[in-house]
């Protein structure tokens, strides 16, 4: 009796946290600059209780957040291994990730340093082999590096915090990056 008692709490453990994780990635691309612990909990059907079970803090939260769109990305990475053309819409589809998820950019910033340069370079990692197959297909310039990327990343992220429209200006860089960085043609 007591092992089955024991699954469903771990089947229900896991339900719950995958869908606080929806529940935040959901919410932080609302487009609001804030989203707090008791709307996360509401949303994914959850007490703050169980929220803070299973993340006991914002940052905990934060993490695995990111951890889960990394996971996305990964998994639209392996459906487009064999398509060199989908590296233009994949670092769209980033660039475009960072702009509307301003909750979790904002809070992603305030993680130790460590931590935000392990996702970072996990990110660009796994960019690495799409661009590479995309420059071989004639696709991206020769010369762009994946820790050019990391340029891109900085360049929106300093139009989102300047001066300008942040979402219309942001748009409008990540064209212009894009634009300059792929051809119009395969080579």
């Amino acid at each position: 009796m007591l092992y089955g008692v024991q699954a469903p709490r771990r089947r229900d453990a896991r339900r719950n946290r995958e869908a606080i994780v929806l529940a935040a990635s959901d919410l932080m691309t609302s487009g609001r600059d804030a989203v707090g612990m008791p709307e996360i909990a509401r949303r994914a059907g959850v007490g703050q209780a169980t929220l803070y079970r299973h993340f006991p803090d914002r940052f905990a939260l934060t993490a695995a957040v990111i951890a889960h769109q990394v996971e996305r990305l990964e998994a639209y990475i392996a459906a487009t291994d064999q398509q060199p053309a989908a590296f233009r819409p994949m670092l769209d589809a980033v660039l475009h990730t960072q702009v509307t998820m301003r909750p979790l950019v904002h809070l992603a910033r305030r993680l130790d340093p460590a931590v935000q340069g392990r996702y970072l370079r996990r990110i660009v990692a796994l960019l690495a082999e799409p661009l590479r197959r995309a420059q071989e297909h004639g696709f991206v310039r020769r010369d762009l590096e994946p820790a050019d990327l990391i340029l891109i990343f900085t360049m929106v992220e300093g139009v989102l915090e300047g001066p300008l429209d942040g979402r219309a200006a942001a748009d409008r860089t990540i064209d212009l990056a894009l634009n300059g960085v792929f051809r119009t043609t395969a080579a």
